[in-house]
């Protein structure tokens, strides 16, 4: 089966051009948990952008693309809850060809059924962020994936962000007290806008924020950006036998030692080792599960702001070119 698809041969800066091009390419044969899928709506994620820029981590052409609702058109043998005919939502991996194209092949455990009453679209902008902070939260952090069953206070660095946009609503869904920080009035206001219990500013020292909002520590800190200016402060207001996550790579060393008299933990983050690795990816279908049912009861809202219309390289450049200013709150779609 061939499909249209956009992609590039070698890493580029947007700043040099469009080097975005359509291509032809032959889908791999059904394995018996795939699915074969014809896209209808996909988000446009920072690694998206990263990626475009270093050319590794995927073959070539490169087509990028992870997050994206599609129609189901095929399914493999082993493939008992879906049948063509079925939306689904997924998430996909850095070892296959992306969203960036009009059909994938897609591994049928890391994808989930769409119910009738959510659209395509706002759907599309979750899957990613979601499986990001379902797994740092519930997976890393031990707490208990089930409504108002966990106590305590986490911060989000980074709240307005998207995982931190998907956390704070899925941490307070889960009963904890969120802080969250943000810079700008409109990141503050998105923050409490999404249930965040209290807001403070990551430019400025947060401990003595904290302080008076009477937290002295905290058992349960997320870095979702810059984990090198913050390590040494987070490490410093953990509480003992709490849990620091981070989702972002350092650059330097750091002293876990400063952990290790509180017996605290320091856990990473990144879903797609699940399926780099083929461990337990099944889990990542089911959360994304739980995801539709978050969205179809409205205990959590879909972090869209922005749908364009398009299949083309033209659309696809325009896409990187709004994530990369750093400047977007919520999630990009297109729409095909």
């Amino acid at each position: 089966m061939i499909s249209r698809a956009i992609g590039f041969e070698k890493g580029f800066e947007l700043a040099d051009g469009n080097f975005f091009e359509t291509f032809e390419i032959m889908l791999p044969k059904l394995t018996e948990h795939d699915v074969m899928v014809q896209n209808i709506a996909i988000s446009i994620n920072p690694i998206d952008t990263k990626l475009r820029q270093s050319g590794k981590g995927t073959k070539a052409p490169h087509i990028l693309g992870f997050d994206s609702v599609g129609i189901v058109t095929q399914v493999g043998e082993q493939v008992p809850d879906l049948v063509a005919g079925d939306r689904v939502i997924f998430s996909g991996t850095t070892n296959r060809y992306g969203s960036y194209s009009e059909k994938q092949i897609v591994d049928s455990r890391i994808a989930a059924k769409l119910p009738e009453n959510l659209s395509a679209e706002k759907a599309a902008a979750m899957p990613l962020t979601f499986l990001t902070a379902y797994e740092l939260l519930f997976e890393k952090m031990d707490l208990s994936a089930k409504e108002n069953s966990n106590t305590g206070a986490l911060l989000i660095i980074n709240g307005a962000g998207g995982v931190g946009s998907v956390m704070i609503q899925l941490a307070k869904w889960a009963g904890l007290t969120v802080i969250a920080t943000a810079s700008r009035p409109e990141t503050i206001q998105w923050c409490e806008n999404l249930g965040a219990d209290y807001v403070i500013n990551h430019r400025k020292n947060l401990t003595k924020q904290l302080d008076k909002l009477g937290f002295d520590s905290l058992p349960y800190i997320a870095v979702l950006h810059s984990a090198d200016r913050y390590y040494d402060e987070m490490s410093e207001l953990l509480s003992p036998f709490g849990y620091l996550g981070s989702t972002v790579t350092t650059a330097k060393d750091h002293d876990l030692a400063k952990l290790k008299e509180k017996s605290g933990s320091f856990v990473w983050e990144y879903m797609f080792a699940k399926t780099d690795y083929d461990y337990h990816i099944e889990s990542q279908g089911q959360a994304l599960t739980l995801l539709t049912q978050l969205l179809s009861k409205e205990k959590i809202q879909s972090t869209l702001t922005e749908t364009i219309d398009g299949f083309s390289p033209e659309v696809i450049y325009n896409a990187h070119q709004k994530v990369e200013t750093n400047q977007m709150i919520g999630k990009l779609v297109i729409r095909y």
